[in-house]
Formats: structure tokens, sequence, C-alpha cells
């Protein structure tokens, strides 16, 4: 079920980069073809990346597709590379706690202050400024579900539901 919404979540991720590439495109034509730029297209690309990133990763991480050096585990023992694999998802669930942590800190503080981002635009910056305790616990709670299912397997999973048909 949770593999489900992580995938609405990167297919939601995916349509905002591919926003930001027409937005970009948008903004070459304007400024050099018509010598006209625009005053918001790359803060709301800046915004939508940020988004779009905390939105894929705990998808990302249920896929296999995050970053990792597969060298060395290539080279394990089975007992070695679950081992290595257990390591790699507490480290990522207690950097998600800070990241959540202190990201619903920051959101607080830019809500009380009324902090803005610098542009013309002036969006209240805390809109931004949440995708990260939003996207760390979803993160966490993936790292939770991958750490239960390497548990009962006894073994690392890769490229899990590589298919969309098969996420959501």
């Amino acid at each position: 079920m949770f593999s489900k919404i992580t995938g609405y979540f990167a297919i939601v991720a995916s349509a905002l980069f591919v926003a930001i590439g027409v937005m970009i495109s948008y903004e070459v034509v304007m400024r050099y073809v018509f010598l006209a730029p625009t005053s918001w297209t790359e803060e709301m690309a800046r915004f939508f990346l940020i988004w779009a990133v905390y939105m894929s990763a705990a998808h990302l991480l249920h896929t296999r597709e995050l970053i990792s050096i597969t060298v060395l585990q290539e080279r394990m023992s089975p007992r070695w590379r679950l081992a290595s694999e257990m390591l790699a998802l507490v480290w990522i669930a207690a950097f998600s706690v800070v990241a959540v942590y202190y990201g619903v800190v920051t959101v607080n503080e830019s809500i009380e202050v009324g902090r803005k981002t610098a542009s013309m635009l002036s969006v209240p910056q805390w809109l931004t400024e949440i995708s990260i305790p939003i996207g760390f616990t979803l993160l966490f709670i993936q790292c939770l579900i991958e750490a239960r299912a390497l548990l009962r397997d006894g073994q690392p999973h890769r490229n899990v539901d590589r298919n969309w048909e098969d996420t959501i």
C-alpha cells in the first residue's frame, strides 16, 4: 500500500521535472528570441525541483534506484550483503529522523518570522522548506518497510517494481 502512495508521488515528481524542462525552454525563448525575460521561471523551476527530489526519494529507495556503491556488495557473501543492506537502511533512517526534526524547526521558524523568497514573487519560504520534512518522513517510513522485508526474506532486494504498472 505504501509503495502505491510513493509511486504516485514519483509520478507527480516526474511531471514536475517535465514542467521544469518546459519552463526553462520557455525562458530561453523569451530571453534570447524575444528579448523579454520572465521574472517567474527561475524561481518556479527551483521550487518544482526541490519538491520533485524530496517527493521521489522514498520510491527510489523502494525500487533500489538511490545512489549506491555496489562494487563491494557484489563481492560479499549473502550474509555480509544482508548486513551491509541493513546498515545502509539504518543510516538512511537515522539521517531521515534528523532531517525531519530540523526541517520542522526551520519551517516553524519561517512561518513565525514570515520569511519570503528574495525574488519579485516573494513566495513564503516555508512552501519549499516543508518539502524536506515531508520527503524525509516518507523516506523514513520506506526504510522501515524495506528493513522489515529484508529481515523477513533474509536477502537484499534489487530493482523491485521497476514497472510503473506494478507500483501503482
